[in-house]
């Protein structure tokens, strides 16, 4: 049996541990804490454990599901901007807009144009990031290199959408071995005049702060290995 109070204690003190490096990886590279937005990745975890979050600082939090999102958000009792990090497919785009503030995973102009349309449906601007396969690993979701520029420029015109940056997941390996695909993507984000960066995950957050990521995704470094 868990034990709830334990739970809690975890919670905060791992957001602790985590907004500490965070800061030491800023200060290695320059920079501020304010230019690192923290998303706590509660994918699989209940409603509860957002809560935890929250209430130990936690403002942004990421689900990979429209439908777990749908479940679990009418049960968070805290106040946080929710962000949609997972694969979203184009007949799931009305319910992402409604549940989400930030669609990360925007990985085709067709569900760009999809986003666009439901936006406006419902009365809002919806702030986008465009997923980029960095790694060319044809299991993962995201737009090709060479048709970032391309997408950005067309997805940037619907009235009803922001894109405000762009987000990666590298191919599996060390935090070192995935700085050359931060840098590229960096690369690519300032080509574009972009504002954000979304990488690095529990694994390598740190990596992808001193290569200039605005947002991390952080999940099993703040809730615990999922079961």
């Amino acid at each position: 049996m868990i034990d709830g109070s334990s739970v809690v204690v975890s919670i905060r003190e791992n957001v602790v541990s985590v907004q500490e490096r965070i800061v030491r990886a800023c200060a290695r590279s320059g920079r501020t804490r304010g230019e690192v937005t923290l998303v706590a990745v509660s994918k699989t975890f209940p409603a509860s454990f957002i809560d935890d979050a929250i209430d130990a600082g936690i403002t942004e939090v990421g689900e990979n599901r429209v439908q777990e999102a749908r479940e679990k958000k009418p049960l968070v009792r805290g106040a946080a901007r929710w962000h949609l990090i997972g694969h979203l497919q184009t007949n799931k785009a009305r319910d992402a807009v409604k549940l989400f503030d930030v669609i990360q995973a925007v990985d085709s102009l067709d569900l760009a144009e999809k986003l666009a349309r439901a936006a406006e449906a419902h009365g809002k601007r919806l702030d986008v990031m465009l997923q980029v396969n960095i790694g060319d690993e044809p299991q993962k979701s995201g737009i090709e290199r060479a048709e970032v520029e391309a997408v950005a420029r067309q997805a940037s015109a619907l009235a009803s959408l922001r894109v405000i940056g762009l987000m990666a997941i590298p191919p599996i390996g060390t935090p070192d071995a995935s700085r050359p695909y931060f840098r590229e993507l960096r690369s690519m984000r300032d080509a574009l005049g972009l504002e954000h960066l979304s990488m690095g995950m529990s694994e390598d957050f740190e990596a992808a702060i001193e290569e200039g990521s605005t947002i991390v995704r952080v999940g099993r470094a703040i809730f615990g290995s999922r079961g």
